[in-house]
């Protein structure tokens, strides 16, 4: 699909109130997207596993009015911090959604997990303000359940490149690669082909640092600019798709934990390189590394983790094994986690 199909085009006139809520997850990379060649446009391509109970939910309510205006609250209360990336949000979009600037807009949502913490809050966020956005155009116009989807992704990629990973399941790809058919740099697409013991693989987020980090991830993707491992990551990552891919299908879990640790550690060697570098984990998330690899050879257990732009723990593991990885995190993990907490 075109970004020409994806302009708005109707005749009708526009409903002049309503209410829309939309749900949508985050998602964790387990090819990382990190540098961008313009605007919101990935340098590599990047998959992703969807979290289905790491979402956010996003409620618009809109007026018609003569002047466009937006208000945004999390959990009803006002957040004036977030408006100037929503300004830039809506200055992105206007010549895709026009439509929206005909009203007064309420935007209220709520998370299930803290924001700004690297479990990707602006993904789920943009994911499920722009799926609501788009289901307001499917009103006007009758677009198809594809067509919005597409869109909602397109847009939400101006608000967050990640964003556009999240409207599909249980993987996604984000990223032209010659090897995956229908790919883009300005959407993404559903990749379901996986093996059984991925639909229901588990992903348990110890939160190491629950606090809003230091240096935020559009600050770091500027840094891949100039960065002088930057082609070979690029590289790298190319590979490491198409090998992903085959992996996810296959069930070779040696493999995949190989591929997912590796490109989790080169992510953070990309931000301690770069000028000026920089160090988003925390000692315990260093201990925990330890802590997982000594299990996964002492129990055999393919246990393994990943890491977004942040502190905090992704931990990977076949659902047939959570009892088990439960009783470790209980047992060995948990002390390195701000205030004990974690989420499955």
């Amino acid at each position: 699909m075109s970004t020409y199909n994806l302009k708005y085009e109707s005749i009708k006139e526009l409903p002049n109130s309503g209410l829309i809520t939309c749900q949508s997850p985050s998602n964790i990379a387990l090819v990382k997207y990190w540098g961008k060649k313009s605007v919101q446009i990935p340098t590599n391509p990047s998959l992703s596993f969807t979290l289905k109970n790491c979402h956010t939910s996003t409620s618009i309510k809109f007026i018609k009015k003569e002047r466009f205006s937006f208000e945004f609250k999390i959990n009803n209360q006002n957040k004036p911090e977030f408006i100037p990336k929503l300004d830039t949000f809506f200055s992105r979009i206007k010549d895709w959604v026009p439509f929206i600037f005909n009203y007064n807009i309420e935007i209220n949502t709520e998370n299930t997990f803290p924001h700004s913490s690297g479990i990707a809050s602006s993904a789920s966020g943009f994911s499920a303000l722009s799926l609501a956005i788009s289901q307001l155009e499917q009103k006007i116009t009758g677009i198809s359940e594809i067509e919005k989807y597409t869109k909602a992704s397109f847009i939400s990629r101006l608000g967050s490149g990640s964003a556009s990973r999240s409207l599909y399941g249980p993987c996604a790809i984000w990223g032209v690669h010659e090897d995956v058919k229908n790919s883009s740099d300005e959407y993404a697409i559903e990749h379901s082909s996986v093996n059984h013991i991925f639909e229901s693989y588990q992903d348990t987020i110890l939160l190491i640092d629950k606090g809003i980090k230091k240096i935020s991830s559009t600050v770091g993707h500027d840094l891949m600019n100039n960065h002088p491992y930057s082609k070979q990551r690029y590289h790298q990552a190319y590979r490491h798709l198409k090998e992903l891919i085959t992996v996810l299908e296959s069930g070779d879990l040696e493999q995949f934990i190989l591929l997912t640790e590796k490109e989790a550690l080169t992510l953070h060697a990309m931000m301690m390189t770069s000028n000026p570098y920089f160090i988003l984990m925390k000692e315990g998330t260093l201990s925990t590394i330890k802590k997982v690899w000594d299990f996964r050879k002492d129990t055999k257990i393919p246990l393994s983790f990943t890491l977004d732009a942040g502190a905090n723990v992704h931990l990977l593991y076949p659902i047939d094994y959570q009892q088990s990885v439960m009783d470790f995190i209980n047992s060995d993990l948990i002390v390195f986690c701000e205030n004990q907490q974690y989420i499955c």
